[in-house]
């Protein structure tokens, strides 16, 4: 069985197809890459195979369908034989940001799932829009396709009303659908099930801290194999200090700017999303050049390390106190898996717990980074979002 993954963005569309084989059902990668500029000056596709180089192509791409139909012309070149023609395909599996209240897992795609998508396109405003453009590409020039729907917000909806009820009249909520959604749940997800396996432990017997951290970041508290609070609200914004994103703010803030700043409510959201976190205290979005200012002593890159570092602890110590103890606390993503100094600068404050560092494997990026006695477990745990989309997608093509 062949699956296409495909995450569509508003300029970018990224893909990923895989082959399910065996009887244990292992996906193997067949071809990645994506679409680029779509509807900008420059676009491109390209496409990555198995032991060959990329190829890439610039080319018109004016929508979504044309993008997609050009990754579809990369699969299916005869002289490639990646794919014979569109019938090898069992369907496609499509990341959706924001599910709302209306999915807990993932579904099959019909016309009242896309409704339901385009009406939560409110709460995520960036994103549902195009991951519904990719949607309906792909209906477009192949009517009957099988679609499937995964949402990032889905895994979160086991978490108690204390948890995602804001301080609001209930009105916000019942009405308007003002609460905390989470994001990354897809990543969250799959770490955290490959933790207890590391763990030789069944994971609806854990209590796990997941630290999905790269440019957006975000923190999962897990308890019987159930999330039950993260750090994301309503929309991506909250939570911790990403790469442009502010995180947490006092709320009076973006109205006290509006009022004495002459700001619009866009002005105000691009400051916020796109003008703040690492990028506004020092200057730079990527943790790997801020890191490297503060290897060299930087006042600002010293600055954002140190917030960052301190805002991921008081998380983790909040869901520890949560959950009322820990098992585990997994790193995942850009800078989980690979900043081991913001690994080791976050950890060193919970030796309290009971949690001891082992240097050693932290630096060579092993599964398990703490000592055999110690209390909590700290683990870094390759993220595959891509792979819980196919998986997910195989699964109701098979049901």
């Amino acid at each position: 069985m062949k699956i296409l993954v495909i995450n569509s963005g508003s300029s970018s569309i990224k893909y990923k197809l895989y082959e399910v084989t065996g009887d244990n059902h292992d996906f193997k990668v067949l071809a990645q890459g994506g679409a680029d500029r779509i509807g900008i000056s420059g676009a491109s596709v390209d496409c990555k195979r198995e032991g060959e180089h990329r190829e890439h192509i610039y080319l018109d791409l004016p929508d979504h369908k044309k993008a997609i139909n050009a990754i579809f012309k990369l699969l299916t070149d005869p002289e490639k034989n990646t794919l014979r023609s569109l019938g090898d395909l069992s369907g496609v599996g499509h990341r959706v940001v924001h599910g709302g209240e209306d999915f807990s897992k993932s579904v099959l795609i019909n016309g009242d799932v896309v409704k339901a998508i385009r009406d939560n396109s409110v709460l995520a405003p960036l994103h549902n829009p195009p991951n519904l453009m990719g949607i309906q590409a792909i209906h477009e020039l192949e009517p009957t396709m099988k679609q499937v729907a995964v949402f990032d917000t889905a895994i979160h909806q086991t978490m108690p009303p204390k948890a995602y009820l804001y301080g609001l009249p209930k009105t916000q909520y019942t009405t308007h659908k003002i609460r905390r959604y989470g994001f990354h749940g897809t990543s969250h997800g799959y770490v955290a099930a490959q933790a207890a396996e590391a763990l030789g432990k069944p994971l609806e017997e854990l209590k796990l801290i997941t630290c999905h951290l790269g440019n957006g970041s975000s923190i999962t508290a897990f308890e019987g194999g159930k999330s039950v609070d993260t750090s994301m609200g309503m929309t991506p914004l909250a939570g911790i200090l990403m790469g442009t994103r502010s995180g947490d703010l006092d709320p009076y803030i973006p109205l006290h700017i509006m009022q004495t700043q002459d700001m619009t409510v866009d002005q105000v959201s691009s400051l916020m999303n796109k003008q703040g976190g690492l990028l506004g205290l020092c200057g730079n979005r990527d943790m790997r050049d801020t890191m490297e200012g503060y290897r060299k002593g930087l006042e600002g890159c010293t600055q954002a390390i140190e917030k960052f570092v301190y805002e991921v602890q008081k998380y983790i110590g909040a869901y520890a106190a949560a959950l009322n103890g820990v098992d585990g606390i997994v790193f995942t993503a850009g800078i989980g898996e690979n900043e081991r100094t913001v690994r080791k600068l976050i950890l060193e404050n919970f030796t309290y717990l009971g949690l001891k560092m082992d240097d050693a494997a932290n630096e060579a990026n092993e599964t398990v980074i703490t000592t055999a006695e110690s209390k909590v477990a700290a683990l870094v745990i390759h993220t595959d979002e891509e792979k819980v989309i196919a998986s997910d997608t195989f699964d109701i093509l098979n049901a």
